[in-house]
């Protein structure tokens, strides 16, 4: 069985998106099925995503 793990924004609530190590990313809604991600796309997404954090792009 799979530990998922929420976001520590998400707080006590339940509209969420919970990762799975090694399995994927799931809504926290919607726990029966999950969207398989790679671990290298995983870490492509975290890099991107924090890049975006530091410097966001002015659209």
């Amino acid at each position: 069985m799979t530990k998922w793990r929420k976001s520590s924004y998400t707080g006590d609530g339940n509209n969420c998106v919970e990762v799975g190590q090694g399995v994927g990313i799931r809504d926290s809604k919607a726990p029966a099925t999950h969207l398989p991600v790679s671990a290298a796309a995983w870490s492509a997404f975290l890099r991107l995503t924090s890049a975006e954090v530091a410097a966001p792009v002015e659209q």
